[in-house]
């Protein structure tokens, strides 16, 4: 894997560098649905095709609670005030979209705030 750090490069650079991850993240999964989508309906009548998207879900599942996982690895708790704070915030989120109709990048921007609400005091 090539590792090329851009904090020297300059602000253009970095700036391309966002466009160009973006592309390179978000560019397949938007093609998928492109033109996945019209085909998909019918794809799903057959019973092995919706066979087989239930384990690639079950798959799909697995993998996004691995990543979550990943990713709290890096929390340091230094008390437990800490980590009741990210139970709270944790439990918050999941009650905010289930029982909720606030949009997941609201909650994302009001959790935000509340970090640099807590940040700056």
């Amino acid at each position: 894997m090539c590792k090329i750090e851009m904090k020297d490069k300059g602000t253009a650079l970095q700036i391309m560098g966002c466009f160009i991850g973006a592309t390179g993240i978000f560019l397949p999964s938007a093609l998928l649905v492109l033109f996945f989508f019209p085909i998909w309906h019918n794809l799903k009548k057959y019973a092995t095709v919706y066979r087989a998207l239930e384990g690639i879900n079950a798959v799909v599942v697995g993998i996004m609670a691995a990543a979550a996982l990943y990713m709290m690895k890096d929390f340091r708790a230094a008390s437990w005030t800490d980590i009741s704070l990210n139970v709270a915030v944790i439990t918050a989120t999941w009650a905010l979209l289930n029982y909720s109709r606030l949009p997941s990048p609201v909650i994302v921007l009001i959790w935000m705030a509340t970090g640099w609400v807590f940040i700056l005091i």
